[in-house]
């Protein structure tokens, strides 16, 4: 594998229309030849933030917590799908993301951000990038906005119009080249 990547989708409504972008992403990182870890809240379900994985004795920490920081710990990079909820990114994605810190360390993260209006979500992206500076996984410069989700994509979550396809690959090389300076940079060593 070229890479391992952790995609960590943030939504957990009902009838969720961002999970197309999110399976989207997933098919264009595996055909870039990345593994590909998919973290689902809707899947991986954290209590509301109480304790963060960091402050439990090594090992002792809730299954579903050991499982997701082996994921992000063995990932050279992020993705982040995230929604716009009120100008912000959704609740469960904040819980999911709040729970880690070490494990994001030096590596990249990049957002694709999604609305079911105009904007694409940029809103929340904006909010997130701040977010993912302080846990350590600073964003590429591109974000990857789909405005209108619940159109964008086919039964088969492939795009519907080809801009997204030719916004994807421009943003996935750009966060494969970040992908590989930061892999060389930790091998190097890192500040602490």
């Amino acid at each position: 594998m070229k890479y391992t990547i952790c995609l960590i989708y943030g939504s957990v409504r009902f009838e969720r229309k961002g999970i197309k972008a999110a399976n989207y992403m997933r098919s264009k990182l595996e055909e870039m030849g990345y593994l590909v870890h998919f973290i689902d809240p809707r899947e991986y379900q954290l209590p509301f933030l109480d304790k963060m994985y960091k402050e439990f004795p090594q090992g002792s920490a809730p299954e579903v917590m050991e499982e997701i920081a082996e994921k992000l710990r063995s990932s050279d990079g992020f993705i982040i799908v995230t929604g716009e909820y009120n100008h912000s990114i959704p609740p469960a994605l904040k819980n999911l993301l709040d729970h880690f810190q070490q494990e994001y360390y030096f590596k990249p993260s990049a957002i694709v951000s999604y609305s079911g209006g105009y904007f694409g979500g940029v809103r929340a992206a904006v909010q997130l990038r701040a977010i993912l500076a302080e846990l350590g996984m600073s964003s590429i410069p591109s974000v990857l906005p789909v405005p209108f989700v619940q159109d964008a994509f086919d039964k088969d979550d492939q795009p519907v119009n080809d801009i997204i396809n030719r916004s994807a690959k421009r943003f996935l090389n750009e966060f494969e080249w970040y992908l590989e300076a930061l892999k060389l940079q930790r091998e190097k060593g890192t500040p602490h």
